[in-house]
Parts: structure tokens; C-alpha cells; sequence
């Protein structure tokens, strides 16, 4: 497969997002994959009560003010979002979605369903891939959030395709983090429990380099459809 990969390189197929290799891959947005599994990691999983986003922030300059990294965004009072990989270039699909979220909120006067945000997401990135003159969005998207009466996760990847999860990650070491929460979901009923089983994957990957401080954590509950967070002294709590 390097051999092929090589090749196509030397061939001059990745010199463009909209150019197919002779094996049929766009080596453009395979590149951009690869950025997004050097971003740092988040977790996302769906409880009974709610849904919870938890997302290391990988903070390595000591000066910067930690707040000031958040990865959790809010869309809406009901639906929030992080990212990984380039986020600069997530920040400019996040505010679009923040934007649609409020134009549904003035037109129908009511709020905007979950898949419907990231729908208008997958759909700004596959553009991306179709279009000559630009370049793929090197982010991949989780958003979260209550639809009705129902938590919803959602992953969108570079492609421009999207999946709803029970429980999923994104970015660094996500291959791992996935075979964990496999064996661990199953036990997940309410949101103290899934916040407690991410941050105990967090250390089991992170190992020595595990601190609470490093970590943006989120929840959206079904009763009040309103999104809070958890301080780093909060955290403590589910050591």
C-alpha cells in the first residue's frame, strides 16, 4: 500500500482535493485525516439523562490562561460541539452552525434539531472536496445535544460524511479510546457515570501525563436542555 501510496505522490495526485488516484482515493483528504489524529482527543457519550462531551485540551504553554482553550463550544442552549484537529478550521463550521441554530430560533420560533446541525456541517465540508481552488476542512466534528426529549452524538469526519454513536471519540489515540469505551458504554446510565468512565480512559491513556486541569468537560441533561460545564475543581470528585 506505501509502495501505491508513493507512486500517486510521484504521479502528482495529491497536488488537488478534487483529484482522484488511479486506485480511487483523494490523497488531499487522506492527509487531512491524518491531521485530525494528531489533534487532541474528546470523548462523547449518550446517558439516560442527557449527553456528555469530555475533551482534552492538550494545553502545553504554561502562560496561556486555561478557560481561554475551551474545545466545548455551545451551538445553542441545546446542543454543543468540539473538535479535533486544525481548530481554526472547525471554529469556521461551528459559527456557521451557531448562526443557522439562531436563524431557526427567529424564523420558526422554536429550536433547531440536533442531525440538522451537523447535516449543514457535513455538507460545508464535502463541498470542500468537490471544488477545485481550496482545500478540505482539516477538522473532524462531534456534536451533541437534546432533540425533543432524546440525546443525540453525532460525529462528522472530513469526508463529509456523518454518524450517530452511542458513545464515540475523536482525534489522538481515538482507535484506543474506542476499544475502552466498547468494553466500559455498556455500564454508562447517567451522566456522573460516563464523565467518571471518560476521565478514567483519559488516564489510562494519558498514563503519567494525566491532570484534571487538561480537561474542558460538558453536559447537556434532558430536563433543562440547557448546557453546563465542570470546573477542574468539580472534577475531583469523580476521581
Amino acid at each position: 500500500m506505501e509502495a501505491i501510496d508513493v507512486q500517486n505522490q510521484v504521479m502528482g495526485y495529491d497536488r488537488a482535493a478534487t483529484m482522484f488516484s488511479p486506485d480511487g482515493h483523494l490523497l488531499q483528504v487522506e492527509y487531512a485525516e491524518k491531521a485530525v489524529r494528531w489533534g487532541s482527543a474528546s470523548i462523547g457519550m449518550i446517558c439516560k439523562d442527557g449527553v456528555v462531551i469530555v475533551s482534552d485540551r492538550r494545553i502545553r504553554e504554561e502562560l496561556i490562561m486555561a478557560e481561554s482553550a475551551n474545545k466545548i463550544t455551545e451551538i445553542d442552549e441545546h446542543i454543543m460541539s468540539t473538535a479535533a484537529g486544525i481548530l481554526s478550521d472547525a471554529r469556521v463550521l461551528i459559527e456557521q452552525a451557531q448562526l443557522i441554530a439562531q436563524q431557526n430560533r427567529i424564523t420558526y420560533d422554536t429550536e433547531i434539531n440536533v442531525e440538522s446541525i451537523i447535516k449543514e456541517i457535513a455538507n460545508q465540508k464535502q463541498k470542500f472536496t468537490q471544488y477545485g481552488g481550496v482545500r478540505p476542512f482539516g477538522a473532524s466534528v462531534m456534536v451533541a445535544g437534546i432533540s425533543g426529549k432524546t440525546p443525540k452524538l453525532y460525529v462528522s469526519d472530513i469526508t463529509g460524511n456523518y454518524f450517530s454513536y452511542k458513545a464515540t471519540a475523536i482525534g489522538e489515540n481515538d482507535h484506543k479510546i474506542k476499544d475502552l469505551l466498547r468494553e466500559e458504554y455498556k455500564t454508562v446510565k447517567h451522566v456522573d457515570e460516563a464523565i467518571k468512565i471518560a476521565l478514567g480512559i483519559f488516564k489510562k491513556i494519558l498514563d503519567k501525563e494525566y491532570n484534571e486541569e487538561r480537561f474542558d468537560v460538558a453536559f447537556i441533561k434532558t430536563a433543562d436542555k440547557k448546557l453546563s460545564r465542570i470546573t477542574t475543581e468539580g472534577l475531583k470528585k469523580y476521581e
